[in-house]
């Protein structure tokens, strides 16, 4: 089973367009869990123009299902994902200003840095994800690093599939089979949505999690939230 995490940052926008409490970010992440849902995706950033720091400790304490935490591992974001303990940390290396993640780890000039922090989530019993391109080296040196699993960064997958699928799919299709010969998991996101996810999950081994925000988020404006949650999970399994 290819679970589907909602990366619910667009809620959190939209609630603090106008200062207020309105929609509820709880209320929608506890609805999108009964509406099928198996995990919550939030990425706070230093500015917390969406998610808030204390919407992490919100969150833990108020939904029954997977928490998966995004961001640069700033002191501040170890901290709190040390107190928090969310299921699973997503360790990226996006900017302080950057508007949305665009890149992944350099696994290797970063080794020594990276495998501190993820010997410290461990020992606090937090599953730890890299974000990678879909990069051999990059790859290998994660598993090096000890994390438990890389997360594909498929903005690239997205953007050349429209044009030429065959080769859009074929770095991450070697990825996934290197990553089941070593063994480490995978996780996919970035720009996936109902046109290019089934192509995607067709032809990528060991895919434990694709998490998605922007295309579910904005589809369900059309489509209403709960319908397309279902449609996304039809599509995975």
């Amino acid at each position: 089973m290819i679970k589907l995490s909602v990366n619910i940052n667009k809620i959190a926008t939209l609630r603090n367009a106008r200062g207020e409490d309105y929609p509820n970010l709880l209320k929608t992440a506890k609805d999108i869990i009964k509406f099928g849902a198996n995990g919550i995706t939030i990425h706070p950033r230093p500015d917390e123009r969406h998610i808030k720091y204390s919407d992490a400790y919100d969150l833990k304490h108020n939904i029954n299902t997977e928490l998966n935490i995004e961001g640069n591992p700033s002191k501040k974001f170890i901290d709190m994902v040390c107190e928090v303990k969310p299921d699973q940390v997503t360790l990226v290396p996006d900017k302080a200003d950057a508007i949305t993640s665009n890149s992944g780890w350099d696994t290797i000039n970063n080794f020594d840095f990276l495998k501190d922090i993820v010997e410290e989530f461990k020992l606090n019993s937090i599953r730890v994800s890299i974000f990678i391109d879909p990069d051999l080296k990059m790859l290998e040196g994660a598993k090096k690093i000890n994390a438990d699993r890389v997360e594909l960064f498929t903005g690239p997958y997205a953007k050349q599939y429209k044009n030429d699928k065959l080769n859009a799919i074929y770095r991450y299709s070697k990825c996934s089979e290197i990553a089941n010969k070593i063994g480490i998991e995978l996780n996919a996101g970035h720009d996936l949505n109902q046109q290019n996810l089934k192509f995607f999950k067709s032809n990528i081994l060991n895919l434990k999690e694709v998490s998605i925000g922007h295309a579910l988020i904005s589809e369900s404006l059309y489509f209403g939230l709960e319908s397309t949650i279902k449609s996304y999970l039809k599509i995975l399994n």
